[in-house]
């Protein structure tokens, strides 16, 4: 068999990890060939790739990004890419194309399985947001720098009595901002899924002022918002990629709460670094699990699904459920966080 392996979307810790189990099952149990595409559907497109053998992928289990590049396609090649897909297969020679990504990149993948291709994907995101499965590597990484920073934070907002807003990632999903906020004993997260109203997290920090606790750190997801009429904020373009362009929630908040307070409020926007470096352990294991998993499917002939934890299973779930709408942070989960501010 001849497996073609891709990495689309935003990069995250963990997908070199797929990348390295994803070979080492198909050649050194089966015998494969493996081949990655370079800079995701981008290299599809244009027949750029090169050989993965095992000496390709040793030492990068620890590594973050990915060996073969990433990018995201316009939605005008993309459907360029399922009108050639019987072509792509005939061109490259591929058995199975195994695409590792997020929600965008895995409706790709499910628009080329509907085409002809033979697709199993992997599914991937800090954000934790792909519904029909309990994890996505990466997610751990995420909230465990997330909260190492505002473990440090606490110490410098104590120091000087200020208020620290820590942006995270989560466009419409807060399951960074939650666990991370959770973990580090935050004193109030903002999640996308509940408008938030700063004249509540005004009075959270007068009352921390005035019991003497002079400090405060606020998690918020880039995606969270203020309800409607309770402070300045307006929604970004959409860019060439159907994504909304962010305004910076972060420091807009923090600059209403000085305006309020009359009390010092810093921004701190965590952005990329939470997606870059080395994953942790959990990441690690989740990641080759879901590679063994993925070249055991393409040889059972399972196309048009994709690899998804339940539990502590490794399942197969169709790419069509999948991707028919992300998974939110429930009310019973922000419930439980508000519980402990």
């Amino acid at each position: 068999m001849r497996i073609g392996v891709l990495t689309a979307g935003g990069d995250c810790p963990g997908l070199n990890a797929v990348i390295r189990s994803v070979v080492h099952r198909a050649v050194a149990h089966y015998s494969d060939e493996v081949i990655g595409f370079e800079d995701g559907y981008a290299g599809l497109l244009e027949g750029r790739y090169r050989a993965l053998d095992l000496n390709a992928v040793s030492g990068i289990l620890a590594r973050g990004g990915t060996i073969l590049g990433s990018s995201r396609l316009e939605r005008d090649r993309l459907r360029e890419a399922c009108e050639n897909a019987s072509d792509m297969v005939r061109e490259f020679g591929i058995d199975a194309l195994v695409p590792i990504g997020g929600e965008g990149t895995l409706t790709a993948a499910r628009m080329l399985s509907d085409a002809g291709l033979p697709v199993v994907g992997v599914p991937k995101t800090i954000d934790n947001d792909i519904s029909s499965t309990d994890r996505t590597f990466g997610f751990d990484t995420a909230v465990t720098v997330a909260t190492e920073a505002m473990d440090r934070l606490k110490t410098t907002a104590e120091s000087h009595q200020r208020v620290m807003v820590v942006e995270v990632m989560g466009r419409h999903a807060g399951w960074i901002a939650l666990e991370s906020g959770m973990a580090a004993g935050a004193h109030a997260i903002c999640l996308p899924e509940r408008p938030f109203d700063p004249a509540d997290l005004v009075k959270m920090v007068e009352e921390r002022f005035a019991r003497g606790k002079k400090f405060a750190v606020i998690c918020v997801a880039e995606g969270a918002h203020p309800a409607p009429g309770t402070m300045d904020y307006g929604h970004g373009e959409i860019d060439k990629y159907g994504h909304e362009r962010f305004q910076g929630i972060g420091t807009a908040l923090a600059h209403e709460l000085e305006r309020r307070l009359g009390k010092e409020a810093r921004p701190v926007i965590l952005g990329h670094v939470q997606r870059g470096g080395t994953p942790t352990a959990y990441d690690r294991v989740l990641a080759t699990r879901f590679g063994w998993h993925a070249v055991e499917a393409a040889h059972r002939g399972e196309f048009g699904m994709m690899t998804a934890l339940r539990g502590t299973d490794i399942v197969m779930v169709p790419l069509a459920e999948a991707v028919t709408e992300l998974k939110m942070v429930p009310k019973d989960r922000m419930d439980e966080a508000e519980s402990v501010f």
